[in-house]
């Protein structure tokens, strides 16, 4: 009987030693054929830096390529409407500022004298302007 259990114990300790390493290869053989794991040499303890160093180089690179023109197109647009805004309102105040000055200091109360010469002004201005202006070619008209 022992020759027995001898024997039935021999086999199945004789595959357990057997198995053990068949098991124990493929997963070292898995570990080394892991992406960046086995062939960069980069140990488990480094590879989260490494993926925070890449995502950080990558966002960076698409913020330099992409965000930053946004941001310069959005601040002119801004800074552009701004100043139109305020050339506007300084024109229309500065052209209330003449009326009154030549109405009060230079007409002695007549509006339509006032009136008159910036009028005048206006069109010998649009004038000069109409004169420099470019001949269009066949193409346009």
């Amino acid at each position: 009987m022992e020759d027995q259990a001898d024997s039935q114990s021999s086999p199945s300790e004789a595959a357990a030693p057997s198995q053990a390493p068949a098991t124990a290869a493929p997963a070292t053989a898995a570990t080394a054929a892991a992406p960046g794991l086995g062939t960069t040499g980069v140990s488990e303890a480094e590879w989260p830096a490494k993926v925070a160093d890449t995502i950080e180089e990558v966002v960076g690179a698409v913020h330099d390529r992409v965000v930053r023109p946004l941001t310069l197109v959005a601040r002119g647009l801004v800074f552009g409407i701004i100043i139109a805004v305020m050339a506007l309102v300084l024109s229309v105040l500065m052209v209330i500022a003449v009326i009154r000055l030549l109405d009060v200091y230079a007409f002695g109360g007549r509006v339509w004298a006032s009136d008159a010469l910036l009028g005048a002004l206006m069109v010998a201005g649009g004038a000069f302007a109409w004169t420099k202006r470019g001949a269009r070619s066949a193409e346009e008209n």
